[in-house]
C-alpha cells in the first residue's frame, strides 16, 4: 500500500536527501529518460499499421486527413476489426475532397457492422465543413482542431496535431491513461475529474518536444501492445525502471522475502505520497492488492448496468418461382440511435415485463411503415435475438413472413424511406449488427422450417393485404 506521510530518504551514510516530491509526477531527469526510451523502443518496434503508411506523404492535409479517419475508427474499436475498414476507406475516398462529395447513405454503408454510426456522419460533416469553409485546408493546431471540427474532441485534436504536424501536444486515451496510472501509482477513479486533470497535465508534460509523433505514438502502442489491461509484459517494458507500479511488486517480494529471511539484496525504498490527503492515491478504503501487481492500476468507477429494450421485428420477405428473395427495409430517423440506417420494420415493445411476441406482425408493419396484413396473413416465429450496444441490452423478437412476388405491387408497399433488397445487396447495405444478427437468424430458421406461407398453396393476392394506412 502506498504510505502516506513525508518522508526523508535515508541514504544509509547517515545523510538524508530533500524531502520526496510528488510520487504521481516525473523529475526533470526521469522525463527525459522516458522521452529516450519510450521512442527509441517504438521507432524499433512499431507495428505495421495502415494508417502509419501516409505519414510520408509531404502533403499536410493529407497526413492530417489519414490521421483523423484512423483516429475515429479506433474510438471504442479494436485495431485488428478497424484495418480492413481503414483499408477500404482510404481506396473509396483517398482525399478529404473525395470524402466531401459522399453522401451519407454512402459513409453509412462503408461503416456498417463498425458501430457507433454518428462517427462515421461527423467525419463526413466535418470534411465538408472543411472543403467549404476552409478551401480544403485542415485546421493546423490541436486547439483549433478541437474548436472547428464536428466529432473532435480533445484527445483526437491531440494526436491528429503530434502525428501529422509535430505538435508537441500531449494526448490521454484508454492505452495513455493505463501506462501513466501505472508509472505514477495513480489509483483513484480515473474517469474522476482531479485524476482527469493529472493525467493531461502529464501527457503535456513528458511528450518529446523533438519527436512528438513518435512519443505520442509510442504512448498508446506500449499501452496496446506492453502495458496491456490483463497480462502485461512488465519484462519487456522499455521504461519499466521509471515505474512505480513494477517498484511497488519488487518492494513487496523483497519484503515477503525478509519474513522468510532469504533476502540478501539492496534495500528497496518505501513509495510514499507526500499528501495527508491525496485525490490521486487508491481511496483509503481500498488496498493494493498483491495478485494484481501492477493491474491494480488504474481504478474505475463501476460501470452502469445497460438499460434492457425489446423490439418487435418483423422480417418481411417477397419469394419468385426461382427461389430468389428480396427483402423490406426501412429507414430510421436521421437524428438519435443508429440514425439514418436501415432496418427491417421494428416496434418498441413498452410493456419490458411482457414475456410474450410483444406485437403481432400486423402490428409491426402498420406502426413502422404504414402498412397493413389481413388478419388471415400467417407468419412464423423466429425466435430471440440479443444485442448489446454501449447502454443498451437490446432483445429482438423476431417474426418473419413469406410471400410470392409476382402478386406484389411495388405501387402499394414502396415509400422514399423504404426498400426492397436482395440478400447481397442487405449485406453492403447500411445495416446495424443488431440487423444483421436478425437476418442470420431469419435464414436459420428457414433452413429448419421452409415457410408457414407456401406459395404453391391458395393464397390471397398481396396487393389485397398491403393497404396504405
Amino acid at each position: 500500500m502506498v504510505k502516506r506521510k513525508l518522508k526523508e530518504r535515508d541514504n544509509g551514510d547517515g545523510k538524508t536527501d530533500e524531502p520526496i516530491s510528488s510520487i504521481h509526477s516525473f523529475k526533470n531527469e526521469e522525463k527525459k529518460e522516458f522521452r529516450q526510451k519510450l521512442v527509441t523502443w517504438f521507432q524499433e518496434n512499431q507495428r505495421d499499421l495502415p494508417w502509419r503508411n501516409h505519414l510520408s506523404n509531404p502533403d499536410v492535409d493529407q497526413r492530417a486527413y489519414a490521421v483523423w479517419v484512423s483516429e475515429i475508427m479506433l474510438q471504442q474499436t479494436q485495431v485488428a476489426t478497424v484495418i480492413e475498414y481503414y483499408k477500404r476507406w482510404m481506396k473509396k475516398w483517398p482525399t478529404l475532397q473525395d470524402l466531401a462529395k459522399a453522401s451519407l447513405e454512402e459513409v453509412n454503408e462503408m461503416w456498417s457492422g463498425l458501430g457507433y454510426y454518428s462517427r462515421g456522419r461527423r467525419l463526413l460533416e466535418g470534411a465538408q465543413k472543411v472543403v467549404k469553409e476552409f478551401g480544403g485546408k485542415m485546421p493546423r493546431t490541436a486547439e483549433s482542431l478541437l474548436k472547428h471540427l464536428p466529432g473532435v474532441g480533445r484527445y483526437t485534436a491531440g494526436a491528429i496535431a503530434s502525428i501529422a504536424y509535430g505538435q508537441a501536444t500531449g494526448i490521454v486515451d484508454g492505452n495513455v491513461i493505463r501506462v501513466l496510472c501505472r508509472m505514477r501509482i495513480i489509483g483513484a477513479n480515473s474517469t474522476s475529474q482531479p485524476v482527469q486533470n493529472k493525467l493531461w497535465s502529464l501527457a503535456d508534460e513528458i511528450v518529446d518536444p523533438d519527436h512528438p509523433a513518435d512519443f505520442n505514438q509510442g504512448m498508446m502502442e506500449l499501452g496496446a501492445t506492453v502495458c496491456t489491461p490483463k497480462s502485461p509484459g512488465c519484462v519487456s517494458c522499455p521504461v519499466q525502471n521509471l515505474c512505480l507500479a513494477r517498484a511497488m511488486v519488487d518492494q513487496n517480494k523483497h519484503r515477503n522475502g525478509n519474513k522468510l529471511g532469504i533476502n540478501n539484496g539492496p534495500i528497496i525504498a518505501d513509495i510514499e505520497c507526500a499528501a495527508d490527503k491525496c485525490d490521486l492515491c487508491l481511496p483509503e478504503n481500498e488496498t493494493w492488492d498483491e495478485k494484481e501487481g501492477v493491474q491494480n492500476y488504474p481504478r474505475k468507477a463501476g460501470k452502469k448496468a445497460a438499460r434492457e429494450e425489446k423490439m418487435s421485428v418483423c422480417v418481411l420477405c417477397r419469394r419468385t418461382k426461382s427461389g430468389t428473395d428480396q427483402y423490406y427495409l426501412v429507414q430510421r430517423a436521421q437524428k438519435g440511435l443508429l440514425a439514418g440506417l436501415w432496418e427491417f420494420p421494428s416496434v418498441k415493445v413498452e410493456d419490458e415485463s411482457d414475456e410474450t411476441v410483444g406485437h403481432t406482425i400486423q402490428e409491426i408493419l402498420q406502426k413502422s411503415c404504414g402498412l397493413t396484413l389481413l388478419p388471415s396473413t400467417q407468419s412464423s416465429m423466429v425466435g430471440n435475438v440479443e444485442h448489446i450496444f454501449s447502454h443498451i441490452h437490446q432483445t429482438y423478437i423476431v417474426q418473419a413472413v413469406i410471400v410470392p412476388v409476382e402478386e406484389v405491387d411495388d405501387s402499394q408497399v414502396h415509400a422514399e424511406n423504404s426498400r426492397w433488397v436482395t440478400k447481397e445487396e442487405f449485406s453492403s447495405a447500411a445495416v446495424s449488427t443488431a440487423m444483421k444478427k436478425v437476418f442470420k437468424a431469419f435464414e436459420s430458421h428457414g433452413k429448419k422450417k421452409t415457410s408457414t406461407a407456401d406459395p404453391g398453396k391458395n393464397q390471397k393476392s398481396i396487393t389485397a393485404f398491403f393497404k396504405k394506412k
